[in-house]
């Protein structure tokens, strides 16, 4: 009992850690999707919350039942073959996208905050991830269980300093204040963007481990705990909205009343949440490409990596601003064949 527990914990960090990155580290998703909505961001997220752990424990449980190597069979399953080959070319798209954002993010993060040069940020992280990536699924399960135990501590310190300083009443109250969308529909657009691109490592590692009450268990813990994430952060950020509405990283202004070391804490975090990422999407992609190109594992992620390396000189603002609204909706897709599609076997 005790090591199903122990393996589900991993499974829920894995999780947590595929679906966060550096926007979500910065604070500038969690502002955009939720805190503009004022006293209705709450509702979304814990919308959010159920989503992500209903839906992504329901993936999980196909890529086992499916037997599943990659998210390719999972495709397959829910769209047919046909369109499923054009799902999973557009996955794909989706995952060497956010890769490129997250490398260009990292080169920023050490360009911006430390003064180092930004190739050096995006070359080292890449090294870091590919030393990673190498060991397979249980060096993806190894690094989450390092970071994510980090970013609760962060967002809950985080969380107690804004409960501690702030008037926290007002938040129950607070008017939304962006104007062209729906709280409702922006949850729902966050957790279809983060799903679809989750499903890289989520449908391997449910066909990789075998227990499907262990997969229960780590799924919720993953959907609960991003929950809780979510509103530690957007708690912190509605009491000072007016300032953050114009900045690029709102969560590096919130942290600044909390002293230098909490600056160097934040970043290691903020890295750390890129990597989580990095890892699982090259990963994913990699497990699919290999079914295609005569490769060596090893070789497939370091094309991916170089090519990533790239096209993250566009710039990280750039890329996440076109691609991620896009990815979302297209991700809605997934979400409703994902809901109305039998597991297999049942």
């Amino acid at each position: 009992m005790r090591d199903r527990w122990v393996l589900a914990i991993r499974v829920g960090f894995t999780y947590i850690g595929t679906v966060v990155g550096a926007g979500f580290a910065s604070g500038q998703e969690i502002l955009h999707f939720f805190t503009v909505f004022g006293k209705y961001s709450h509702w979304g997220i814990i919308i959010c919350a159920g989503l992500f752990s209903w839906l992504g424990t329901r993936m999980m449980i196909m890529g086992n039942r499916l037997n599943a190597r990659s998210y390719e069979e999972f495709n397959h399953y829910l769209f047919g073959e046909r369109w499923g080959r054009w799902m999973t070319a557009f996955v794909g798209v989706i995952l060497f996208g956010v890769t490129t954002a997250m490398m260009s993010g990292t080169g920023a993060l050490f360009e911006e905050q430390i003064g180092l040069s930004f190739h050096v940020g995006v070359i080292f992280t890449a090294v870091v991830s590919y030393l990673v990536i190498i060991r397979g699924m249980e060096g993806i399960l190894s690094v989450n269980s390092l970071v994510v135990p980090l970013m609760f501590l962060f967002t809950s310190l985080v969380a107690i300093h804004g409960w501690q300083s702030g008037d926290w009443s007002s938040n129950a109250s607070m008017p939304p204040v962006a104007e062209d969308n729906h709280w409702f529909l922006s949850a729902l657009t966050y957790v279809a963007f983060n799903l679809a691109m989750s499903q890289a490592v989520l449908v391997p590692l449910g066909g990789e481990v075998k227990d499907q009450a262990t997969i229960r268990i780590g799924g919720w813990i993953g959907g609960i705990g991003l929950g809780l994430m979510l509103l530690a952060s957007n708690f912190a950020m509605q009491l000072q909205l007016d300032e953050l509405t114009d900045t690029e990283i709102p969560m590096a202004f919130i942290i600044q009343a909390l002293g230098a070391g909490m600056k160097y804490f934040f970043l290691t975090v903020m890295w750390g949440e890129i990597i989580t990422t990095l890892i699982g999407n090259v990963y994913g992609l990699a497990a699919n490409l290999g079914q295609v190109i005569p490769l060596r594992p090893q070789t497939i992620m370091a094309l991916i990596f170089i090519f990533g390396y790239l096209f993250s000189l566009i710039g990280f603002p750039t890329l996440v601003s076109y691609l991620y609204p896009f990815f979302g909706y297209c991700g809605m897709i997934v979400i409703g064949l994902l809901i109305l599609r039998r597991i297999p076997g049942s």
